[in-house]
């Protein structure tokens, strides 16, 4: 069962790129599925956001337990698929969130350091 998460977020596709960044998004979207049929995560779910004057256009929540996507984010491929587009996109970056019993430990360690301080 999922523990934690990565938030892939990502701007504007640099311009005169734009073709390239649909190719790289599309890569993208299928090693996610691969990632998703072969176990490594437990699910993929991406967004692309209305126009609304911020620098995130889109990005991508892959869930998992949190050994096994540590794993994915260490490997060649993933990198690859990072360098590739960081090169393509502005403003790509990535976030470790905590979900399911990883949300119910980060939020009993804050409870446990709420009443040290208190």
């Amino acid at each position: 069962m999922a523990d934690a998460a990565l938030f892939i977020g990502w701007g504007t596709p640099v311009r005169g790129r734009e073709q390239k960044a649909l190719e790289v998004f599309n890569e993208s979207m299928a090693y996610w599925g691969q990632l998703q049929a072969s176990g490594a995560i437990d699910s993929v779910e991406v967004y692309l956001l209305t126009p609304h004057g911020g620098d995130l256009n889109g990005f991508a929540i892959l869930k998992g337990d949190q050994s096994k996507l540590m794993e994915v984010e260490r490997s060649e491929e993933f990198q690859r698929n990072l360098a590739r587009a960081n090169l393509i996109v502005e403003n790509l970056g990535i976030v470790h969130a905590n979900t399911g019993q990883g949300l119910a430990n980060q939020m009993a360690l804050f409870s446990a350091q709420i009443g040290e301080l208190a």
